[in-house]
């Protein structure tokens, strides 16, 4: 069985991730530190959007490739996925802007907490 759609969500999310990366060794180089965030709140911010991208990306990639193998029906695992993306879009924007709440930041998070909790009960459900 093919597994295109979750290969293709997996492709757009590792280049963002790879992106991330790249974003923070720019600050390091920028404020010559090497570990840490040398107390510098700019790397700190990108520090915390780079790890909270591969905290939950994961994951929620799996719970698709799931989804995917169980012959769940293709505008689902698009709809899922591309929340996902949106999501993480959004929340990389508003947490690298600012530590405190905004609108992109609240709406990223919240984008991906539903694309998970629909892609649990959906892979829960395809056991009945």
């Amino acid at each position: 069985m093919n597994v295109e759609f979750t290969a293709f969500y997996a492709g757009i999310l590792g280049l963002f991730y790879v992106a991330l990366s790249f974003r923070v060794i720019r600050f390091r180089r920028k404020f010559q530190i090497g570990i840490g965030h040398g107390e510098d709140r700019e790397l700190h911010r990108a520090i915390r959007v780079h790890g909270n991208f591969a905290e939950y990306v994961p994951m929620a990639l799996f719970m698709l490739l799931l989804l995917e193998l169980n012959g769940t029906q293709m505008w689902v695992l698009h709809a899922l996925g591309s929340m996902l993306f949106i999501g993480r879009i959004l929340h990389s924007m508003g947490l690298g802007k600012t530590a405190g709440t905004s609108m992109p930041r609240l709406l990223g998070g919240l984008l991906t907490f539903v694309m998970m909790l629909v892609a649990a009960v959906l892979n829960i459900l395809v056991v009945y």
